[in-house]
């Protein structure tokens, strides 16, 4: 079982008794209600967004680890909040998770990310196997038909497979896909997108993962269907292929692999190629990342600004479309959080209490920065600048 959803122990000698307290520790909560009541958040207040705390020694976690402990500290049950995403997204709002962000452990992790290629060829295994190596059953139970661990695009629809549906199409018609086209699919999952390609346009995908667990399911799922799904990671890939995509992979690339990533792509696309660049983005160009999101979530994960991404992009492609659809990821998420908690009956037995706060956390904490707008969805059409001068016509 990965290490995320695990019981972790090591953090019960932080537990305190509110008597145990130190007198600079009893201040804390003074603090810390000044900042969260900017955001309209009172801790032990009477909303539904308010926190609860059940251990005082949750205080001087926060203020010593930031985010991570505050994560840690819920996982552990010092705290509830019923509106995780409306905390969250309230506290986003106004900036004010800023004034908590645990100064050493923001520093320790900023520092790894500068120093240390975090997505090397070493390391590029390690997010499947924490992560998506979870358990097939988790997300079947929590993701919709096309088992798309992406954000789905809700335009005219309240439905997430069809907001998944929507997306897969998008994603064809802004490639111009054909019948025969040989298509790379960078980071396939489950092979929603390889599956919808083959399926709906005769195309034929070769899809590349770095979890086990994924490419089990996806060989299963496109069996019949010109399809091949491989195990590798995308350093090592040669050929050509007549178009891109690449669907809420980039975010494991991290900012020192950018320039290899993107020479790699252009390398195994012809010069008339096309290639969809669809991934998260954030608002500053940053290094690093939350270090919850780090430790239990995505490990080595790297959030890239549109900036970072069209700096990256200059010696290789002409951007011809950017399209923000960042909201959906909203409504994404919360689908996902609805289901995963219908779904805990069947699948307590499999895992624990802590993994289950654990990712609801993840789920609302994730839908409060995109509907604060902290988070964007990009989707990004490339080319070659020597494809010509035919013009790109978006097709949304």
């Amino acid at each position: 079982m990965p290490e995320s959803i695990q019981a972790d122990n090591k953090f019960e000698k932080h537990s305190r008794t509110a008597a145990s307290c130190s007198s600079s520790t009893a201040a804390v909560p003074s603090w810390l209600n000044r900042h969260l009541q900017t955001a309209g958040i009172t801790v032990n207040g009477p909303n539904l967004w308010d926190p609860q705390v059940h251990n005082t020694a949750f205080y001087e976690r926060i203020r010593i680890e930031g985010s991570l402990g505050a994560g840690e500290s819920y996982m552990d049950g010092w705290w509830d909040c019923e509106q995780l995403d409306v905390f969250f997204a309230k506290l986003m709002d106004q900036q004010v998770e800023k004034q908590f962000n645990g100064r050493w452990v923001a520093l320790k992790h900023w520092l790894m990310a500068r120093l240390l290629n975090l997505q090397s060829v070493s390391r590029a295994f390690e997010v499947g196997e924490r992560h998506y190596d979870a358990g097939n059953e988790l997300y079947r139970a929590m993701l919709d038909p096309t088992m798309c661990y992406s954000c789905g695009y809700w335009h005219n629809t309240d439905n997430l497979h069809q907001a998944q549906l929507n997306k897969l199409g998008l994603v064809c018609r802004k490639i111009d896909l054909q019948p025969g086209d040989k298509v790379l699919d960078i980071g396939c999952g489950w092979g929603s997108f390889a599956q919808y390609a083959a399926r709906e346009y005769q195309a034929h995908v070769t899809g590349v993962t770095i979890s086990k667990e994924q490419q089990k399911l996806a060989r299963t799922r496109c069996d019949g269907l010109p399809v091949d799904i491989r195990l590798q990671d995308y350093r090592s890939l040669q050929g050509q292929f007549d178009k891109l995509v690449s669907i809420g992979m980039f975010e494991h690339v991290g900012q020192k692999n950018y320039d290899t990533y993107l020479k790699q792509a252009h390398a195994l696309m012809p010069t008339e190629g096309v290639f969809v660049l669809h991934t998260i983005g954030k608002m500053a160009s940053r290094l690093g990342t939350d270090p919850w999101i780090h430790k239990y979530i995505f490990p080595n994960g790297a959030i890239p600004s549109l900036t970072q991404i069209s700096q990256a992009c200059e010696p290789y492609f002409v951007i011809e479309d950017v399209h923000n659809f960042g909201p959906d990821y909203d409504r994404t998420l919360m689908s996902w959080l609805d289901a995963f908690t219908k779904a805990w009956p069947s699948l307590k037995d499999t895992y624990n209490e802590r993994f289950y706060r654990m990712w609801r956390y993840y789920l609302q904490c994730c839908a409060g920065a995109f509907r604060s707008r902290n988070l964007q969805l990009f989707q990004l059409v490339l080319r070659k600048p020597g494809a010509g001068l035919s013009r790109y016509h978006s097709p949304r």
